[in-house]
């Protein structure tokens, strides 16, 4: 459950000095800075490097951050214009090597075995699939857990255009999780020989 108020406070303790503070601050808003730049980015290979510039770049910012907002809404701004700092970079680089396909990282980098994991590549297959404006929007507020108006604050544009986003992204998402739904299966081999359809022999399937 997030609890704004009490990263605020911590927040507002790490800025005075206090080293546990920062700890706490760090760990509370850690998984949510992580899952916010891996989405935005769309490459892997670079989330531990932006969730550390992220870091870095709150810490040196916090002497100037006065409470107004949530420290939570206050980092993800942060995290937001690191990940466009990282993206205007790559695009003054020679590119080297196509980018990783996001499924294929993901099963190297994260464990089959545990509970949920193939549900969440499926929703990042899916989530992949819509504008970059949707997904941020969709992300920040049924991902993360942030109102509307902190979503805005986030994404820097008007509430009503998170709105617009987020209702456009769900639509997406059904329509594609209800096509998927759509496609007839593949028949098992007792039916389709009943049905006459031919079936290949397990040898003429066998690698050699």
């Amino acid at each position: 459950m997030r609890d704004d108020a009490a990263v605020t406070s911590w927040a507002l303790a790490a800025r005075d000095g206090d080293p546990i503070a920062v700890e706490e601050f760090v760990r509370a808003t850690r998984l949510d800075v992580r899952r916010y730049v891996a989405h935005l980015s769309g490459d892997p290979q670079t989330v531990d490097d932006l969730v550390q510039d992220t870091y870095l770049r709150a810490l040196r910012s916090l002497p100037r951050f006065e409470g107004r907002s949530s420290a939570r809404t206050w980092l993800l701004v942060i995290a937001r214009r690191v990940v466009a700092d990282r993206i205007r970079w790559l695009t003054t680089r020679p590119r080297i090597s196509g980018t990783e396909d996001w499924q294929a990282a993901a099963e190297r980098n994260q464990p089959c075995d545990v509970p949920g994991f193939e549900e969440s590549v499926a929703l990042g297959e899916l989530l992949a699939a819509l504008p970059a404006t949707r997904r941020e929007a969709f992300v920040l507020t049924q991902l993360l857990g942030l109102t509307y108006p902190e979503a805005a604050t986030v994404a820097q544009c008007p509430v009503g255009t998170i709105r617009s986003r987020v209702a456009r992204a769900r639509e997406t998402l059904i329509a594609q999780l209800t096509s998927d739904e759509e496609q007839p299966a593949a028949p098992e081999p007792a039916e389709a020989a009943r049905n006459g359809v031919p079936h290949a022999p397990a040898m003429a399937v066998a690698v050699a």
